[in-house]
């Protein structure tokens, strides 16, 4: 794999393998290069063919990708899924299949238990983070995995970092509609009636919870910020014409 790839620090069981790609390592040209993997963002198809076989051939598994679509469906995977499925999240139990988010400010979320018998991927924006009645994209997935909370880890990937995710006063609402504690996870942003938003930070108060409190990766530091660090990570609010990154999980 690139060397400038993120691999998780967490301590997953040996056939669990991790890692998410940066734009470095590919072979699309600008505005996308280099290592697009999105295939609905206006690339060339041919070059985003050849950063997904790039892809497949590092992870040695076969990547997933999803018609992600800022919801909470999720689908189990297998060797015949086809490419495409849509769903915000997914699962396998299945070696060699490997369970793959698209990103370029969302927030990916990688889950496994410590027995290493299922592996699983999510898709957060905000919308899919705070769903419907306090139920959203990670909710179901836990639901779909059937795993005690103390059995899981989790290991948040890049995005939109909070000095940069400013948003409009729905958002805060929409979170804090069930659990008022979400507050702590906005605060004024210098236009009037704006906020800035702590995607990880809202993640994390909804893992805990769940009682998931293994979670690794991204605690909302400039290193993880997609849209603050342009030579590493793709970013759409930045750029608006914008590749794709990808966090790959997968059972070895």
């Amino acid at each position: 794999m690139h060397p400038d790839w993120l691999v998780p620090k967490w301590p997953a069981p040996a056939t669990v393998r991790a890692v998410c790609t940066t734009r470095v390592g590919g072979r699309s040209v600008a505005p996308y290069d280099s290592l697009n993997l999105g295939d609905h963002v206006g690339d060339d198809p041919l070059a985003v063919g050849a950063n997904r076989a790039v892809l497949a051939q590092a992870i040695a598994a076969r990547p997933v990708f999803l018609q992600q679509v800022h919801g909470r469906g999720v689908v189990t995977l297998d060797a015949h899924t086809l490419q495409g499925t849509e769903a915000d999240a997914c699962l396998t139990r299945e070696p060699g299949v490997a369970c793959t988010i698209m990103v370029a400010d969302c927030l990916p979320l990688l889950f496994t238990d410590v027995r290493g018998s299922v592996v699983a991927a999510a898709h957060a924006g905000w919308r899919g983070l705070a769903g419907e009645g306090g139920v959203g994209v990670i909710e179901t997935l836990y639901a779909a995995l059937r795993v005690d909370a103390g059995e899981l880890m989790v290991w948040l990937g890049p995005c939109i970092g909070p000095q940069a995710f400013e948003v409009g006063p729905e958002v805060k609402a929409a979170f804090e509609e069930r659990n008022p504690g979400a507050a702590s996870c906005f605060h004024p942003a210098a236009a009037p009636g704006k906020w800035l938003a702590d995607l990880p930070a809202l993640a994390r108060l909804r893992l805990t919870a769940l009682g998931i409190d293994q979670v690794y990766g991204n605690e909302g530091s400039a290193f993880w910020c997609t849209v603050t660090n342009p030579s590493r990570f793709f970013s759409h609010r930045r750029d608006r014409v914008s590749g794709r990154l990808a966090a790959c999980i997968w059972l070895a």
